[in-house]
C-alpha cells in the first residue's frame, strides 16, 4: 500500500499527469504559420435616421519572418471582424522577397500613387531603421537590417503598398545576371 502511495504521488510530481499533457498541446497550438500585425483601424460614421452608424476597416500585414509578406484590408462592423478579414485577405496576397543574408541585395524605391519608399541594405546589428507600416513590412519579410525612408504621402495602405512595390523589384546577383543573358 505504501509503494503504490509513492508510485502515484511520483506520477504527480514528475509533470505527466493531465496538466502537462494539456499544455503541450496548447504549445503545439499557440505556434501560427504567420505573424500579423495590425497596421491601421479606420473608421467610417453613416448618418441614418436613428443617428450615427460605425463601420471599420483594418489594414493587416502578414509574414512568416523567412521571406514572405502579404497585405490585407477588411471591412466590417466589428473591429474584431474587420481584422479577422484583412487578415485572411493578406494570406491570400504573400509574396516572396530575395534577401542576401539578414538584409537586402541592393538598394530599391519603391512608388505607389504618393508614397514613395526608399530601403537600402545595412550592416549586420543594424536594426530595422524604418517607421510606421514600411517597419511592419519589412520586420514580418524576416529583413533584420535594413535601412528606409518614406517620402511623399503618408497614407498608411499607400505605404504599405509602395513598400511591397520595392521589395519586389529586388533582384540576387544571379537572378540579375539570367535576365542579362536571356
Amino acid at each position: 500500500m505504501a509503494e503504490e502511495r509513492t508510485e502515484r504521488k511520483g506520477r504527480r510530481e514528475g509533470g505527466r499527469g493531465r496538466k502537462g499533457r494539456r499544455d503541450e498541446q496548447q504549445e503545439v497550438r499557440e505556434k501560427p504559420e504567420f505573424e500579423e500585425r495590425v497596421v491601421h483601424i479606420s473608421r467610417n460614421s453613416k448618418v441614418v435616421k436613428g443617428g450615427r452608424r460605425f463601420s471599420f476597416g483594418a489594414l493587416v500585414v502578414v509574414g512568416d519572418r523567412k521571406g514572405r509578406v502579404g497585405y490585407g484590408l477588411g471591412k466590417a462592423a466589428e473591429v474584431a471582424e474587420a481584422i479577422r478579414k484583412a487578415g485572411d485577405s493578406a494570406k491570400r496576397n504573400l509574396q516572396t522577397i530575395t534577401m542576401r543574408g539578414t538584409t537586402l541585395p541592393h538598394d530599391a524605391i519603391g512608388k505607389f500613387s504618393g508614397a514613395q519608399v526608399l530601403i537600402r541594405p545595412a550592416s549586420e546589428g543594424t536594426g530595422v531603421i524604418a517607421g510606421g507600416p514600411c517597419r511592419a513590412v519589412l520586420e514580418l519579410a524576416g529583413v533584420r537590417d535594413v535601412l528606409a525612408k518614406s517620402l511623399g504621402s503618408n497614407n498608411h495602405l499607400n505605404v504599405t503598398k509602395a513598400t511591397l512595390k520595392a521589395l519586389d523589384s529586388l533582384r540576387s546577383k544571379e537572378e540579375a545576371l539570367a535576365i542579362r543573358k536571356g
